[in-house]
């Protein structure tokens, strides 16, 4: 079903999955995960199913996170991680300009689709599945001056960040928070990534460290909405456990896209819909091929 795949990113190489239909031209999805899971961790559910419906896939592991190359190991950056989303585009795009790719991300990975949609050229669509936008909207407003820093940073600027702006190394998940805090507090997050990590040949390591380097202008979707003119589908967790997905906040970004929008609640909390199978695993597929068929058909 598909190729192993490799392309650059900056120093690193990203390696992951590509689902292909063969010769002809498809809609092609570009997938990453979200905080440190790798491409075996229920993403590759979401990715088959794209691919059953018509949709060539590129399915990739993170710089420094599972069977991608990248050194620090394991740290978690927007800016670097948008920058892997990017490359993934133009590793696309080299084999075909007129390639339409749809970007889709799941949590941390959900919120940075939404700012690198805004920053890569022809975006067809985007699905930003339970976005973590962040537990409060920050002290800026979208404006002309604000997308273009986003975009100076992205191509050039320097994102490796200070010590004192690293939090970790430290687990990413725990199930006991007074005597090994961990980056993912909730005792849903224990359990899915225990369950999904722990199976023979994730390539998920326990640790992880998050840094967000001090730039001109955040990373935050709330400077890239009102840039978004492609569908963007917007599906949030109800009662999700996770701060980082305040409710208010998804709320906001989702009403200042320019584009076509489509937003879906779905049940289970944060992690409902990436335990597969499952009913609601199977509501957010349909859900996402709906909207998917509806403005960029197979």
């Amino acid at each position: 079903m598909f190729k192993p795949i490799e392309f650059p990113s900056g120093p690193a190489t990203l390696r992951g999955r590509f689902y292909s239909h063969g010769p002809g031209l498809r809609p092609t999805v570009v997938m990453a995960h979200g905080t440190s899971a790798t491409i075996t961790m229920a993403i590759d559910a979401y990715a088959e199913a794209f691919h059953t419906a018509g949709y060539d896939v590129l399915l990739y592991d993170h710089a420094g996170f599972g069977i991608s190359g990248g050194i620090p190991r394991q740290e978690i950056n927007p800016w670097v991680q948008a920058r892997g989303i990017r490359d993934a585009v133009a590793f696309l795009r080299a084999q075909d300009e007129s390639r339409e790719v749809i970007l889709w991300g799941d949590s941390y990975s959900g919120m940075i689709v939404l700012v690198a949609g805004a920053l890569i050229p022809d975006v067809a669509a985007i699905i930003a599945q339970i976005p973590a936008c962040g537990p409060a909207l920050p002290d800026c407003a979208a404006s002309d001056d604000a997308l273009a820093a986003l975009g100076r940073i992205l191509a050039e600027g320097d994102v490796s960040g200070s010590e004192a702006e690293r939090v970790g190394p430290l687990p990413v998940v725990s199930a006991d928070q007074i005597n090994a805090p961990s980056l993912l507090q909730p005792i849903q997050a224990f359990r899915w990534f225990i369950e999904y990590g722990g199976r023979h040949g994730s390539r998920w390591q326990n640790q992880a460290t998050r840094m967000i380097p001090a730039t001109e202008v955040p990373f935050h979707p709330i400077l890239t909405a009102p840039y978004l003119t492609m569908p963007t589908l917007v599906m949030v967790g109800q009662d999700d456990e996770m701060v980082h997905c305040n409710p208010a906040v998804q709320r906001a970004v989702y009403d200042a896209l320019a584009g076509p929008r489509d937003w879906m609640d779905i049940p289970g909390g944060h992690f409902g819909l990436i335990w597969h199978p499952g009913p609601i695993f199977d509501q957010a597929v349909a859900g996402q091929l709906a909207f998917l068929r509806g403005h960029v058909a197979p």
